[in-house]
């Protein structure tokens, strides 16, 4: 199965509390966001070029951050990020803080398919947690990276491309992409007799309680929550966090949420990948939906992927977030 990873690799630059019926995603961060968290360190720097190409810095160097500090030199009108485990897409250039010169930085090729929690990020570089939160799709972000600010783990992997053992860097942050890390919309009334029921911790977390009942003959579909965003078609490509439990054993088979101290990993799914009746299910539901769809034995892909089980019905639910063309 194809699946975004957890934790982002900087190989791209070189217990749960249910709440009953509650629209998904509403814990959310306070936004209060200032441009500039520490004018007298940022204004060192100067960050030029176009958005859509890697920037350009001009820093009055050796430059040192006692701490970590961010200064928005453009801000996007795109979606907000409110919780480090959305998903999204970041271009990134470092910079050396002694010479001002790059190091490493990805390719600003305009490729959107590699999403993935920005907490991935922020575990690498604890100095973009502030810088990420409240910002926005369309942004660009610089950022003074303290000792404190980037992990001894990234520093030692990445040595030989030039990150130093110690002392301060610099990073120049391009928002590309951000999704939603939940459903967000109207919950929707459904007559569900002998179906299963979802509940939603604050996070929008879902867990799904099977009820004491034979399970269905035929793929059934409900809308739980219902976005206001574009129609999926049989061409599209969702990406979605989904949770798949099995009606006879009661348990988890598979789940992108994650949980512990694994953050959640949004997925793509492809056209055909959990079996035509899936593929159908979703069809037509709008982007922000939450979905649940009970496939039956039998009625899933004929390889049997995972996370479907022989002789076991499974009940997805699904928050679609965003699309990809199938062709990405």
């Amino acid at each position: 199965m194809r699946r975004s990873s957890a934790v982002l690799s900087i190989t791209a630059l070189l217990g749960l509390s249910l709440v009953g019926c509650a629209p998904a995603g509403t814990a959310q961060a306070t936004c209060d966001r200032v441009a500039d968290s520490d004018p007298e360190t940022m204004r060192l720097l100067e960050v030029t070029g176009d958005l859509d190409s890697a920037p350009r810095l001009d820093a009055r160097t050796p430059f040192v951050a006692e701490s970590d500090a961010y200064a928005d030199i453009e801000r996007g009108d795109g979606p907000l990020i409110t919780h480090l485990d959305q998903p999204g897409v970041l271009d990134i250039t470092l910079f050396d803080g002694e010479t001002g010169s790059p190091l490493i930085g990805t390719a600003y090729d305009g490729d959107l398919t590699a999403l993935g929690p920005l907490s991935g990020w922020t575990s690498q570089f604890p100095a973009f947690e502030d810088a990420l939160m409240c910002a926005t799709e369309g942004s660009r972000i610089a950022v003074a990276i303290s000792d404190e600010g980037i992990s001894d783990e990234v520093r030692a992997q990445y040595a030989q491309a030039g990150i130093p053992e110690e002392g301060s860097l610099i990073a120049v942050l391009d928002v590309r992409k951000v999704l939603p890390r939940a459903a967000s919309g109207d919950v929707q009334f459904n007559a569900g007799l002998g179906l299963p029921t979802v509940v939603r911790t604050p996070d929008g977390v879902p867990g799904v309680i099977v009820p004491d009942a034979d399970a269905p003959t035929k793929v059934v579909t409900q809308t739980l929550i219902k976005g206001d965003g574009a129609a999926l078609t049989a061409q599209d490509a969702p990406i979605v966090q989904y949770t798949a439990v099995s009606w006879d054993g009661r348990e988890v088979t598979d789940s992108t949420w994650g949980g512990g101290d694994t953050p959640a990993a949004p997925t793509q799914i492809v056209p055909g990948q959990f079996g035509e009746g899936f593929a159908k299910a979703l069809e037509g539901q709008t982007v922000g939906s939450q979905v649940m769809v009970v496939v039956p034995d039998g009625l899933g892909p004929e390889t049997g992927a995972a996370p479907f089980r022989d002789g076991e019905t499974i009940v997805f639910v699904v928050d679609i977030l965003g699309t990809l063309p199938a062709a990405q």
